[in-house]
């Protein structure tokens, strides 16, 4: 007859699991033998003795249907308890032991909240900078801040009784032409969660794939496409590129706490998983009013990256079980497979498992199956085995760019070659992995070129062209001639006067950077000086 029924005794998520030893009004069941705690070790060590001794007596009977391979092994295993027995000492310290286990387990909010710890998160969220959120305290008044009131916040959290503000929704330009929205917490709040971050992520890193590149230590975004780059070189022609729909603001909380609770993954100390469940359940303000948020991870706060990577580990796990070549970084992952007809397949393979098991948003628009060089990744391209910038991300450079040298932009030369050579030095420094030298000369030339042009409309005047020219050390009829042309900027940054006197080795010495610098010294770094 089928039982009607489930165990009512089997764990879950939530709920402890039953075990041998209960406590019934300030006394210990041990196996149906009541022990009260008043009673010496010894007497509850001997009956627990006695108990086990009738089991191995009752398990060294024969029976009739016994073989005599398995009289052997029977024989075999009571000796073995006996000798148990006999090295085992009494007095319930096994007992005490299991009991001190979770405790040693159980104190990672002592950990989160110590001096040291403390101290670390604030420097990186100093370092970090960032705007501030909804009580309008910036990074720079926290200290004074901190001084007054971080007594009491410490013991709130230690009697559990703090409550995380909502984060501030804020909403940067896409690349691709739409708004990426971001929750910005309070400083406070992004210290104690940088804090956190910093205990649970030596944690869970050891237990995350090893394609997984996303904010871990000792990776980075270059290191997953050279994997790429690897498999490709390999024989894995065919990428399958799934693309997540707003994977942040769709992230199951449940099944995030289910990962961050399991019993293999050291956390499990419950006052730090209800911190986290307040955060995730924060809130957002949005045109003044506070949102409840019954999903998602607020992206913009210390503690995201690391519970993005811990919901998708179980994606990388099944992967790896399929035997499939892929990387991952945050929630952009590609698979690189043999076939078309394969890449179909594991396209929609993968993608019930994201919405079965994870409960994420496959957006099927944007993810399709490709050949690598029709792919994107990372902001790269692949030609054969060569890694490229994508036309997308040169698009965007040549766009910042011409925001940054508008010759409408009403601000010094000099803080202009500044705020451009941060952004040209950080983007060289991310998308000079690509091994294509061609258009860098004449990426630099156009640089060169709309610098000399914002200079030209600085000077204004024929008669101060003329002078700065000559200052320069370009000829008198030159200089007259272009100071004189009606002729517009664009045309007469090319001119001989302009490129006479605004020299490549006159703009360096301004402040421009040179991209092609940027791009040889990446490719092929100086070797140290010997001796």
């Amino acid at each position: 007859m089928k039982r009607l029924c489930r165990d009512s005794s089997r764990p879950y998520l939530g709920r402890s699991a039953p075990s041998a030893t209960s406590t019934v009004h300030g006394n210990v069941k041990r196996d149906g033998v009541e022990v009260s705690r008043e009673h010496s070790s010894g007497e509850s060590g001997k009956a627990i003795e006695a108990l086990q001794h009738r089991k191995v007596e009752a398990t060294d009977r024969p029976s009739r249907n016994d073989s005599p391979r398995r009289l052997k092994l029977k024989a075999a295993g009571t000796a073995a308890a006996r000798s148990c027995q006999a090295t085992k000492p009494t007095g319930g310290a096994s007992t005490r032991h299991d009991a001190e286990e979770p405790a040693r387990k159980e104190g990672l909010l002592e950990q989160v909240l110590a001096s040291e710890n403390m101290q670390r998160a604030w420097e990186r969220v100093r370092a970090n900078q960032g705007a501030a959120g909804i009580d309008g305290m910036s990074v720079k008044r926290f200290p004074e801040f901190a001084r007054e009131h971080w007594p009491a916040i410490r013991q709130s959290l230690m009697t559990e009784t703090y409550q995380p503000a909502a984060v501030r929704r804020v909403e940067i330009p896409k690349p691709d032409g739409g708004r990426r929205p971001l929750g910005i917490p309070t400083v406070t709040d992004r210290v104690i969660q940088q804090a956190i971050a910093q205990v649970l992520n030596p944690i869970f890193d050891p237990l995350f794939a090893e394609t997984s590149y996303g904010f871990r230590p000792n990776r980075s975004a270059h290191d997953a496409v050279k994997q790429v780059r690897t498999y490709i070189q390999q024989g894995y022609r065919i990428a399958v590129d799934v693309d997540l729909s707003k994977f942040f603001d769709t992230v199951n909380h449940d099944v995030l706490m289910h990962r961050l609770a399991r019993p293999d993954s050291g956390c499990r100390d419950k006052r730090v998983l209800r911190l986290i469940g307040q955060y995730l359940r924060g809130g957002v303000v949005i045109n003044g009013q506070v949102q409840p948020t019954p999903t998602g991870v607020p992206q913009g706060g210390p503690l995201s990256p690391l519970l993005a990577n811990i919901v998708l580990d179980d994606l990388d796990k099944e992967l790896e079980r399929r035997g499939h070549r892929f990387a991952r970084y945050a929630d952009d992952f590609i698979i690189l497979v043999k076939s078309q007809r394969a890449g179909e397949r594991v396209l929609r393979s993968v993608g019930r498992f994201l919405q079965r098991k994870l409960k994420l948003v496959v957006n099927a628009k944007k993810s399709r199956v490709c050949p690598t060089d029709q792919s994107a990744f990372l902001g790269f391209t692949f030609k054969g085995t060569s890694i490229r910038w994508t036309d997308k991300a040169l698009a965007e450079f040549k766009r910042r760019v011409r925001l940054l040298t508008g010759r409408s932009w009403g601000v010094s030369m000099d803080y202009r070659l500044r705020k451009l050579a941060e952004y040209v030095r950080g983007w060289m420094g991310y998308y000079a992995l690509s091994e294509y030298y061609r258009p860098i000369p004449e990426l630099e030339s156009w640089l060169r070129r709309r610098v000399r042009c914002c200079y030209w409309k600085q000077w204004r005047w024929c008669r101060t062209r003329v002078r700065e020219l000559l200052k320069l050390g370009t000829f008198l009829r030159t200089a007259i001639h272009a100071g004189l042309s009606r002729k517009s900027y664009w045309r007469l940054s090319k001119t001989l006067a302009t490129q006479s006197g605004m020299t490549n080795a006159w703009l360096a010495k301004q402040g421009l950077v040179s991209i092609k610098t940027l791009w040889v010294s990446f490719h092929y770094p100086s070797e140290p000086a010997k001796g």
